[in-house]
């Protein structure tokens, strides 16, 4: 799966990270709804020039849109949302902060 980055060698690692996220738990990547690319960060996307800006509907949820950077799987946005910042599948964690960030990938709770 290609996870898109800063178009340079080394802008995006083995597990996800990009220049703007680099810490031991940013280990996911997010496929845009607006572009059905994957990219680590909102930030990546916006240096790719995507310029549609679209954050997933609610009732798409269920579709396979993160991309855990430690085992590789796919998750739906449901599951990346309720696993508790925890790979479903390998266990290993992701980054809580990450849930500020939602607002720009995923269509807020009314």
């Amino acid at each position: 799966m290609r996870v898109h980055g800063k178009e340079v060698v080394g802008a995006v690692d083995q597990e996800t990270r990009c220049s703007h996220y680099h810490t031991e738990i940013d280990r996911i990547a997010i496929k845009f709804y607006c572009c059905g690319q994957y990219f680590p960060c909102y930030q990546c996307h916006e240096e790719y020039g995507c310029g549609k800006k679209q954050v997933w509907p609610r009732q798409m949820f269920d579709q396979k849109a993160v991309l855990c950077g430690g085992c590789g799987e796919e998750l739906s946005i449901n599951e990346y949302l309720g696993c508790q910042n925890r790979c479903p599948y390998c266990r290993t964690s992701f980054n809580p902060g990450c849930s500020f960030h939602y607002h720009l990938y995923f269509e807020k709770n009314r």
